[in-house]
């Protein structure tokens, strides 16, 4: 169990432990925090200033577990942290009320006054972190920003920054293992980009989403994630392992998550057909039936076919070696108790 648990942290989520002793990423300090806002403010002279964003593991885990519980449906909270350097510190997050669709979300007045209460009664109570950045989920459909994403991004920015958008797949985390998460900030209005920089990354999008991701690349930039634990952090950990290590072997992603592994091939059957499409229209037309575009467009299929085969097959090795880890296991304390009682 205790190896179970310490390759989620560290192989699947690298989860690092800061210093057992201070939990210096902890320690909030008012003066440094007005001073690096006030007078300092790289982040509007560079607009790449930001470059790292670390998240605690407990405020990890309640991002992903409200992802989680949202289903279908788009969620957003916030994160509390602090600045230091060119990384955004985020120590907490909370949930807003705020009622998504299945494609967006957006914070209104009422979101906006629960935050404005939420973090006066931290204040009150002794917590003085500032709001570093919102949260939103993407099921099924990976972490990027869509054009709501953008707008939403540059007015936080604008009115609060220092501001970062993280951005959860919760269908993903429970089919890979591992949280799939990205971080981004947005340029402002009047700076362009080099050419080079307006790449996504490579990521298994929907067809219904094809149109929205990467049309506002050249808006906005992504941050590298990365996860720590404090010791209270640590201890908090193993009292949920302890409490949830039953429920988390009895499942299988493939029955948790078959509603978007069904999507996903469904999604995957509806490329191929319009590959073979126009491959069949170019071929009509005389030209050359494959240009380097449309290689890349089967290459891309390649990549999202590979993806889900790879999910499964590890979904189905799983539930093999927990058969042949288990069965019989029962039947043997059965049989050993009445060996007993004779």
């Amino acid at each position: 169990m205790a190896s179970a648990l310490k390759a989620w942290e560290e192989l699947e989520n690298a989860v690092k432990l800061v210093d057992t002793h201070r939990d210096a990423l902890y320690d909030y300090d008012v003066e440094e925090q007005a001073g690096i806002q006030k007078n300092e403010s790289p982040w509007r002279k560079d607009p790449h200033h930001f470059k790292h964003v670390r998240i605690s593991a407990v405020a990890l885990l309640k991002m992903v577990m409200h992802a989680r519980s949202g289903g279908s449906i788009e969620i957003m909270g916030l994160m509390q942290g602090k600045i230091a350097g060119d990384t955004f510190v985020v120590t907490d997050a909370f949930r807003l009320p705020v009622e998504g669709t299945e494609t967006n979300v957006n914070a209104g007045a009422q979101a906006d006054e629960y935050m404005v209460q939420y973090l006066s009664a931290c204040r009150d109570s002794g917590r003085l972190e500032n709001a570093v950045g919102w949260y939103h989920s993407h099921p099924g459909y990976g972490c990027w920003l869509s054009g709501t994403d953008v707008q939403t991004q540059m007015l936080q920015q604008q009115g609060y920054d220092p501001f970062v958008a993280v951005v959860i797949d919760p269908d993903r985390t429970i089919s890979a293992g591992k949280v799939d998460i990205g971080a981004f900030r947005t340029f402002p209005s009047d700076f362009k980009p080099p050419s080079g920089e307006l790449d996504d990354g490579y990521q298994t999008i929907p067809l219904a989403k094809m149109e929205d991701f990467g049309a506002h690349a050249s808006q906005y930039y992504s941050l590298e994630v990365t996860s720590y634990k404090s010791t209270l952090d640590t201890h908090l950990l193993e009292l949920l392992w302890n409490k949830y290590w039953v429920s988390t072997l009895s499942q299988s992603p493939l029955l948790t998550n078959r509603d978007y592994s069904t999507k996903q091939m469904l999604d995957l059957s509806q490329k191929i057909q319009n590959a073979e499409r126009t491959l069949y229209a170019n071929s009509r037309g005389g030209g050359q039936s494959r240009s380097v575009g449309k290689d890349a467009q089967l290459e891309k299929i390649v990549k999202d076919s590979d993806k889900i085969t790879s999910e499964e097959f590890t979904g189905l090795l799983a539930g093999e070696v927990k058969v042949k880890l288990f069965s019989g296991v029962g039947a043997a304390a059965r049989g050993e108790a009445s060996l007993a009682g004779v």
